[in-house]
């Protein structure tokens, strides 16, 4: 079960296959990994000891990051979340990003951005279209049409309390659509990267 993997000098945390979404260009749909991590689907949510017995095959000086990003949203178990990035602090200086679709206030029911304050160093949020129609339509929600104003919410956040916030979004959306993102990430102040689907 692969609870760890690495990308380039990138340390990545499979926590969950659980998602609130079902993306168009979702990667799980097309296959069971990501370059060479082997399958990132899960035999059972890992423990937090299962977790951390995993970075005991990982010299964590090696990374210049430890993501939480797998196949799934990482912020369905936030708990699980901030105990590693804690458990990660202890052991080294190296960063913590997490790579979220930004719905684990409703995802949780309560605000979550300011239990990440001094957890995590970066947060990328997957902005993913301009306006909640497009949203909706290319992210499909199990919560409808408030998701994409909770997730501007949680991003708004989580500038309050994280020194890096991004967002992302995938060209999967038409261009007219991209340059639409960047002006409401512009707005919000708020990088924004276009993610290459593949």
């Amino acid at each position: 079960m692969n609870i760890l993997y690495t990308i380039g000098d990138s340390l990545y945390v499979n926590l969950t296959n659980k998602c609130p979404c079902r993306c168009i260009f979702c990667i799980r749909d097309e296959k069971d990994e990501i370059e060479k991590s082997g399958s990132l689907w899960l035999e059972h949510e890992p423990s937090i000891d299962e977790i951390k017995e995993a970075f005991k095959n990982y010299n964590l000086s090696d990374y210049n990051e430890v993501v939480f990003c797998g196949y799934g949203e990482p912020l369905v178990r936030l708990d699980e979340v901030i105990e590693i990035s804690k458990f990660i602090k202890e052991k080294s200086n190296v960063k913590v990003r997490v790579n979220t679709n930004g719905l684990s206030d409703l995802i949780h029911k309560k605000k979550t951005a300011i239990l990440l304050k001094d957890n995590i160093d970066s947060i990328s949020i997957s902005l993913n279209a301009p306006n909640k129609e497009v949203y909706t339509r290319v992210t499909r929600p199990k919560y409808g049409e408030v998701s994409f104003e909770y997730m501007i919410n949680f991003a708004k956040e989580c500038k309050e309390y994280i020194s890096e916030v991004a967002f992302s979004v995938v060209d999967e959306i038409s261009q007219e659509e991209i340059e639409m993102s960047k002006v409401l990430a512009n707005k919000l102040g708020i990088d924004l990267k276009v993610r290459n689907k593949n």
